[in-house]
């Protein structure tokens, strides 16, 4: 991992402009995410969501990485590639001018390589690295990467009303503000003193806490053949089986389902999900076919709530303030709510 440049002081223009955040986590947090910097990988409606959280949040610099043209799907959930004009354009090249012009303070690069050709060394100049419309294998070598050098590694996607976040952050230790218990006196426990010490208990403590995430390898191998795996099979979201059967399409063809194509993507989709599951030992069922009518293209209201999240979560990680998700979350967008799951070889 990069080494973080000591930060004594933020410049009056840097404490005017994050002043709402630095009410809300702290000085100290804004100091340790104006030091860090962040990859992100992927271009489309999501990554435009979770660049323009990072940059408004603050962070050293971002880099926006994208091999692909603009589409004329992209200008459909992506807010920052301009509507004229941009057509035939790399995806990162065309959303730079207005990703820059979110905040000034901000060193927003862009890198129109393919991230697969990125040697192990490239990734070491980050603190954070977040992918989206990446394949399964190459999500699981940047992961392993990422544990390896002590970067914090993220990635999601956005496939129609559905949506999903991971969080690989090795062993993280973070702090977070718990209000302090008022002390009673015995034999006062009832007393009008005692209910106005309730009532004025303002007072807060920072409290050191460490946690523990398994590689988004081991996250998407789960052994659902023991018993406590069974009973944890009916608690778990069928998005979490969804994601496994889109990360194989992609795998196998090398793109998302289509519209133009959804006769054939639909079959394709249910095959998948027949074998892959069988293949974990899950029956089928926990997918309802249905699922196939619900994940073509991206959704801009579904890419602002998860790139939301997962730009909530890069910023808790790199400011070392508040619980992070431990390690899946996945938003429904039909049903309209997401869910936080644990996910892994425990």
């Amino acid at each position: 991992m990069v080494e973080k440049e000591e930060v004594g002081t933020i410049s009056e223009e840097e404490a005017a402009q994050y002043d709402r955040q630095i009410r809300l986590w702290g000085l100290e947090a804004q100091k340790r995410l104006r030091a860090s910097r962040v990859l992100l990988v992927g271009m489309k409606g999501l990554g435009a969501e979770v660049a323009k959280n990072l940059i408004l949040a603050g962070v050293k610099g971002l880099t926006m990485m994208d091999h692909q043209k603009v589409s004329p799907e992209d200008t459909s959930a992506q807010f920052l590639i301009p509507t004229t004009g941009s057509s035939g354009r790399n995806r990162a090249e065309a959303s730079l001018e207005r990703a820059q012009n979110l905040n000034p303070m901000v060193d927003v690069k862009v890198d129109t390589d393919n991230v697969e050709d990125k040697p192990e060394t490239f990734f070491t100049q980050f603190d954070a690295v977040c992918l989206t419309c990446c394949s399964r294998d190459v999500l699981v070598k940047i992961d392993q990467i990422c544990y390896k050098n002590s970067i914090k590694f993220f990635t999601g996607d956005v496939f129609g009303y559905h949506g999903y976040m991971f969080a690989n952050l090795g062993e993280h230790e973070f702090v977070e503000e718990k209000t302090k218990v008022p002390k009673v006196n015995p034999g006062m426990e009832d007393g009008p003193d005692t209910k106005k010490a309730k009532l004025e208990a303002t007072e807060t403590t920072m409290v050191k806490k460490k946690v523990l995430f398994c590689p988004f390898k081991e996250a998407l191998e789960v052994d659902w053949s023991s018993d406590k795996a069974k009973a944890a099979l009916r608690r778990t979201t069928c998005d979490y089986f969804l994601l496994q059967v889109l990360l194989k399409f992609r795998t196998d063809k090398g793109r998302d389902p289509q519209s133009d194509t959804y006769g054939e993507d639909s079959e394709l989709l249910l095959q998948i999900r027949n074998d892959l599951l069988e293949s974990l030992g899950v029956n089928p069922d926990v997918l309802p076919e249905d699922f196939v009518s619900c994940c073509f293209s991206e959704m801009a209201p579904v890419c602002a709530v998860v790139g939301g999240v997962l730009g909530q979560e890069v910023v808790k990680a790199l400011s070392q303030r508040d619980p992070p998700h431990n390690n899946f979350f996945f938003f429904d967008g039909i049903k309209g709510n997401g869910i936080v799951e644990c996910l892994g070889p425990k």
